[in-house]
């Protein structure tokens, strides 16, 4: 099994996404890149820690490989925006990829390389590529929120129409 921590906006909404894929064992939710050790998440959302919310995907390269976890990645969130998705502004929101060996960086540019160079977004991506540090889990409430609560309000406004886009667009990795 290998490992891939990749932040998106709101860690609710790319762990929905990430969930569904096949190959993927283990998603959690979590926080890293800050300077505070053991974060919480009123801590994290003051945006004072230099936290991002992020995943931990856990999965199989058998059965999927990081380059393509990136592409569902970045066709999930809007890689465009510094330091924000959608309504959820701060550093703590931004988009990234922590790498773990130079191996991961390589491919994380690789695959911002080509998306810049084939125009798919209308601005640059802005993602990060940044050296993994420690990942701290989130708290318990956190971990399968979407799936917990599919009525509240932000996961049917903002989650919903990811995951609805998600199914669409990479119905051949759905698990």
């Amino acid at each position: 099994m290998n490992q891939v921590i990749l932040a998106s906006g709101c860690f609710w909404c790319t762990e929905a996404v990430f969930k569904n894929v096949r190959g993927v064992q283990r998603v959690e939710s979590g926080y890293i890149g800050g300077h505070v050790p053991n974060p919480t998440y009123n801590q994290v959302c003051g945006g004072d820690t230099g936290h991002a919310e992020a995943v931990r995907l856990t999965y199989d390269p058998n059965v999927i490989s990081s380059r393509d976890l990136l592409g569902i990645f970045f066709a999930t969130h809007d890689p465009t925006q510094l330091n924000r998705q959608g309504a959820d502004v701060g550093t703590q929101y931004r988009s990234a990829v922590f790498y773990a060996n130079d191996e991961e960086r390589q491919t994380a540019q690789a695959v911002i390389d080509e998306l810049n160079a084939g125009n798919v977004f209308d601005a640059p991506v802005v993602t990060t590529l940044e050296p993994a540090t420690t990942f701290y889990v989130a708290e318990g409430y956190h971990q399968d929120y979407y799936e917990r609560n599919p009525g509240q309000p932000y996961c049917m406004a903002v989650i919903t129409p990811k995951v609805i886009k998600f199914r669409k667009q990479f119905s051949s990795y759905l698990s």
